[in-house]
């Protein structure tokens, strides 16, 4: 059987492959997307529940104003997007396990637990993002310090050990690690590509959870992958190997036995994965330390499906938070249209790992009796409801993401020779995701502005090898 050939590959059919991908064949090249799942989408996974809408088991929320890449995609698809509910009651359940209800709002400052001392970390913090470089965070103030020391440690020096908690929530919510997992350098980094602290946290307009997509947000990736040309994806496709031969040429071998020769070769894999394959010649030493010093959080998703959506008539937003667990937040992710009506709770960080171990059968107990104890809180006449359908994932378990939703840099990382190698090529091969990105790094918006910059530079460099021809 004759190798294939293409202009390029690129390994990872997810958002940011696969933006490479169809910017490379509009540019006139031919490229091959090859993929270790049976479908394209990696962390972006739309389930079709019983009611018929479609509920997100992984990336959920784009907005329309700071997201400009995303909603573009949008409206190009389509897509009708739902806005996020940010009206009703919140509960908050403390770490003593008592709850407290509240009408809804997003600030961190405003939270129940916020005392004077937390307020004063995040007017720190706060500045340090607003100071920070974005495009070069080595280069800013301060940089090595806070490179050098866990964004536990920076907190705890400003708040002690309520600030702690505070931390912890964040990097638990936003990447699925505890605060001492990653590098205070990382987080204001993080944040600052995010547009700030409160867009993060917020789910009203330009914050981070404000747009939902009724189409579910799979849809963008199988939209993508419809504009490329016919048998330009390969599912079930896991590389094992890129070979950059003498000859200026690469070949990518997969489990499949399938050889691919090309050009060029876009790697659009998580940096903590990429010894998952081999490379030949050898990575440089750069891109082998920022492997080994990346790290994937845990973050599930178990998501309630119910009959009526009881919660909002008896004037809750959905909102869940929790310094207990297993349940670290919640969200209401219905769509009326489709008379589908859901709650999806977040399991994540160390909490969410020692959840995991538990049978499948004891995890959703254990979800359900919180979920009902902090709703009940407020209003202890509330009827019990049964949901109609549960649905559950663990992204740590997948054989193919082994966590999500993005990479964060242990302390040291960043300042060093490998953080800041995170874009660089390597000869014919060149390295996207939305961990790489500049803008919404961790995000929908940072997977595809990164799908584009690796298409740019595989077809600069083509053109400059065709100039030469």
């Amino acid at each position: 059987m004759p190798i294939p050939r293409f202009d390029v590959a690129v390994v990872g059919a997810g958002l940011s492959g696969l933006r490479a991908a169809t910017l490379i064949q509009q540019a006139g090249y031919s490229c091959a997307v090859l993929e270790a799942m049976d479908r394209v989408g990696g962390k972006t996974y739309s389930h079709k529940s019983v009611k018929g809408g479609k509920i997100d088991l992984g990336a959920a929320w784009i907005n329309d104003t700071n997201q400009s890449e995303m909603f573009a995609l949008a409206k190009e698809f389509g897509f009708d997007l739902i806005k996020q509910r940010t009206v009703g009651l919140n509960v908050h359940q403390s770490a003593d396990g008592s709850f407290v209800s509240f009408p809804y709002r997003s600030d961190l400052e405003d939270s129940p637990d916020t005392t004077p001392e937390l307020k004063g970390a995040i007017e720190v913090f706060n500045k340090l993002v607003e100071s920070s470089n974005l495009e070069h965070p080595e280069q800013g103030p301060n940089a090595k310090m806070l490179d050098s020391v866990t964004f536990h440690e920076f907190i705890q020096e400003y708040a002690g050990e309520e600030g702690v908690a505070m931390a912890n929530h964040l990097s638990q919510a936003l990447l699925g690690v505890e605060a001492e997992e990653l590098s205070a350098l990382y987080m204001i980094d993080y944040i600052k590509s995010g547009t700030g602290l409160a867009n993060m946290a917020s789910d009203e307009k330009h914050g981070g959870q404000y747009l939902r997509n009724r189409q579910g947000n799979q849809s963008f990736s199988l939209k993508l992958a419809e504009m490329l040309a016919p048998n330009s994806v390969f599912l079930s496709t896991p590389v094992s190997k890129i070979t950059q031969l003498q000859n200026g040429k690469c070949e990518v071998s997969t489990k499949t036995s399938l050889s691919f020769e090309c050009k060029r070769v876009v790697v659009s894999v998580p940096t903590c994965l990429y010894p998952t394959i081999t490379f030949e010649p050898a990575l440089p030493a750069a891109k082998r330390t920022l492997a080994e010093n990346t790290a994937l959080g845990y973050y599930s998703k178990m998501i309630f499906v119910f009959d009526s959506p009881w919660w909002r008539e008896a004037g809750f937003s959905g909102v869940v938070t929790s310094d207990e667990g297993p349940i670290c937040f919640s969200r209401d992710t219905c769509s009326e249209e489709d008379g589908q009506y859901s709650i999806t709770c977040f399991l994540v960080g160390d909490v969410g790992r020692r959840w995991s171990k538990f049978s499948a059968a004891m995890r959703k107990k254990q979800v359900k009796d919180q979920f009902y104890a902090a709703f009940r809180s407020a209003k202890p006449a509330l009827p019990t409801l049964e949901p109609i359908e549960v649905i559950e994932k663990e992204w740590a378990k997948d054989p193919w993401t082994k966590g999500a939703p993005s990479p964060v840099m242990m302390p040291g990382t960043m300042t060093s020779e490998s953080g800041q190698a995170i874009r660089s090529a390597f000869e014919n091969v060149h390295f996207i995701g939305t961990e790489t990105a500049y803008v919404w790094k961790g995000y929908l918006e940072g997977a595809v502005r990164s799908g584009k910059r690796g298409a740019a530079e595989v077809v600069h460099a083509l053109g400059q090898r065709r100039a030469k021809v």
